[in-house]
């Protein structure tokens, strides 16, 4: 059975505890190794963490005056990824878009008032307001970590990150990068290990990715609280033209949006352990540096409705990533996904994902990037 507990970083009280095997508790001597008495290796499971990420999720919206609602409520959106989500011990995503079930954009401003006999034509306007009764789904399907931390979670304000955070914190779902303060970043435990989570993104609003010595001092400040450090990045430019990851600072929209591998390497040179990035609605390729996984963009995930999923963009994976518990990257898998239609993932037998990430993998970090096998499975070199 699955044990989680969140706490948040700014309520976290350093705790110790100390552990007394049966035989010292009994005063009695343990066995002497020999031929017939050798130590039982470990089951895997209680030698690693593994954490199932994925990226952008936003599972339907009600945008202005047009609803954008899939079938039967959104009730059977993850049906299809639930036994992996809810399987790991840490299950993580960005959600990318507020829990709110009113407010004004200021985004989307109101329409011109119509002429006479003018006809009102629908707003398609890109600021997303989710259900709060979704927030339940994300539960269910076993998400246990959310990023707040990108250029949608406040496309309502402060009422949509209040709302936002009301609901997670009601669910039991842990949120992280909603602000550059007390949210920037949470502590979860698993398998008696305290996790911290920390996400960045591109605006002034949360820590902000090209801002590195900032972001190398929250690291930092998180080593101190926790054993493992995850840190979580919305940035990059978008769209099918934003495959591959260049190795300077990307604009995109007059927005400058990060020196990707510049600020992965930064954070894990201060300490953190594995580096999970989205924004770009596309996959990207991965890599190891220092025994410390890279994940460039793990594309849209679960997007409703709003999302353009022609191509590239409707490729989706769940990534299954085992770390040890000194936080090195042990192994994993990449389960390949689509959104056919108008979005929510399926699995794919075909693989379709598992080879695009591995040829972006070899065309971005010939050098670097971690063995994948046809099947997904990933291995360091």
């Amino acid at each position: 059975m699955r044990t989680f507990l969140t706490t948040p970083l700014s309520l976290l009280v350093t705790a110790s505890c100390v552990f007394l095997s049966a035989c010292s508790a009994q005063n009695i001597a343990p066995p002497r190794a020999n031929a017939e008495t050798r130590a039982t290796p470990a089951p895997l499971d209680d030698i690693s963490i593994t954490i199932a990420a994925v990226g952008d999720i936003m599972l339907g919206s009600t945008s202005i005056n047009e609803s954008f609602l899939p079938p039967n409520d959104g009730r059977d959106s993850l049906k299809a990824v639930t036994p992996i989500l809810s399987s790991a011990d840490i299950a993580f995503g960005n959600l990318e878009g507020p829990l709110v079930d009113g407010g004004i954009s200021t985004k989307c401003p109101p329409p011109k008032p119509l002429k006479e006999g003018e006809a009102a034509k629908p707003i398609r306007c890109f600021a997303f307001r989710s259900p709060t009764r979704y927030g339940k789904y994300l539960k269910d399907a076993g998400f246990d970590v959310l990023s707040l931390a990108n250029n949608h979670a406040s496309d309502f304000g402060d009422l949509g990150r209040n709302s936002t955070r009301k609901v997670l914190d009601a669910l039991g779902i842990a949120h992280v990068g909603s602000d550059r303060g007390a949210f920037a970043m949470t502590v979860v435990e698993s398998k008696g290990k305290k996790i911290a989570f920390i996400g960045f993104a591109h605006n002034a609003i949360v820590p902000n990715v090209n801002e590195l010595d900032a972001a190398a001092g929250l690291v930092k400040a998180a080593k101190k609280k926790a054993d493992l450090i995850v840190v979580s990045f919305h940035g990059g430019a978008e769209g099918e033209n934003a495959q591959n990851v260049p190795r300077e600072t990307e604009i995109f929209v007059g927005e400058k949006r990060g020196n990707l591998p510049l600020f992965a390497k930064t954070v894990v040179d201060a300490g953190a352990d594995l580096i999970l990035g989205h924004g770009p609605h596309v996959l990207r390729g991965i890599e190891v540096y220092k025994n410390r996984l890279i994940v460039y963009s793990m594309g849209n995930f679960a997007t409703y409705g709003m999302f353009n999923l022609k191509g590239a963009q409707g490729l989706t994976a769940i990534y299954e990533i085992r770390l040890g518990l000194d936080g090195k990257f042990i192994g994993g898998k990449i389960h390949a996904g689509k959104q056919p239609g108008r979005g929510m993932p399926e699995l794919d037998a075909n693989g379709d994902a598992i080879r695009k990430i591995l040829a972006l993998s070899q065309a971005d970090f010939a050098t670097t990037a971690p063995k994948i096998a046809d099947d997904g499975t990933i291995s360091p070199r």
